[in-house]
């Protein structure tokens, strides 16, 4: 038996890091392999755990084997295309693309984690809806429409969820923040741009976002009428109008995020 080192023989189809690419001189540049990019792809994604763009997977190769960019968004739709009647799937979202779990398998993989989910008060989801579909809002603007207090509590566990950020400061005395949602918002919604939230008229409630949630915030965004929740110290802004009144709110059970 010989005792010289045993070595891997790299996959056919692809250059290694030390090989430059070669192809039909008549083509004005070299071949890319579509089949052996998706299978790189699907290894850096599955690797990554994360969502991964297009510029952050192309700066994973050399500049020698570097594929175009239009190869790489053949190669990512090839893989989403396979992955088409499986469990998981390719997905494009805010920060670029990932492989995930399909959403209708939730129930069963999430008996994987013996601790329960995050759970959300209504006053939370109202709030961060009010920013999604107003940005750039001040927190004053926002406490107008809700006819609330915004509880500093419900402000700061946005922000280190990093759901949403510090977009600016509106130019009037104070100078008070002006709040945006981030691409983390987008990435955990399962979003791919703010064009993708459902409409005014289609948002019914909060199940948009996750079957588990039932709020309607339809009329509270468009008429500006909404009762304050009664799981958070809200508290009635006195520059409400002349005449209106807070009643009480239906119950108000916390939503459930996996």
């Amino acid at each position: 038996m010989s005792d010289e080192p045993q070595t891997s023989e790299l996959p056919t189809g692809y250059p290694s890091a030390d090989e430059a690419p070669t192809g039909d001189p008549g083509s004005g540049g070299p071949q890319t392999d579509i089949g052996q990019l998706k299978l790189v792809a699907e290894a850096i994604l599955l690797a990554a755990g994360r969502p991964m763009s297009l510029d952050q997977l192309l700066a994973l190769f050399t500049d020698e084997e570097r594929p175009e960019r239009g190869d790489l968004r053949t190669a990512l739709a090839a893989l989403a295309d396979e992955y088409a009647g499986r469990g998981i799937e390719l997905a494009e979202v805010g920060s670029g693309y990932r492989i995930q779990i399909r959403q209708e398998m939730q129930l069963w993989v999430s008996r994987l984690w013996e601790e329960k989910p995050a759970r959300y008060s209504r006053a939370l989801l109202e709030t961060l809806a009010l920013i999604a579909y107003r940005q750039p809002i001040t927190r004053g603007e926002i406490e107008e429409v809700r006819g609330v207090t915004v509880s500093t509590s419900i402000m700061k566990t946005l922000l280190e969820r990093e759901w949403i950020c510090v977009v600016a400061h509106r130019e009037v005395p104070g100078r008070p923040a002006m709040y945006g949602t981030t691409k983390q918002f987008l990435d955990y919604f399962n979003l791919k741009n703010l064009g993708e939230l459902p409409t005014l008229a289609e948002l019914r409630d909060l199940g948009s976002f996750n079957p588990e949630l039932q709020l309607d915030l339809t009329e509270s965004i468009v008429d500006r009428r909404l009762m304050p929740a009664n799981d958070e110290p809200d508290a009635p802004l006195h520059a409400r109008e002349e005449g209106a009144t807070i009643g009480e709110s239906a119950e108000d059970t916390p939503a459930t995020f996996h």
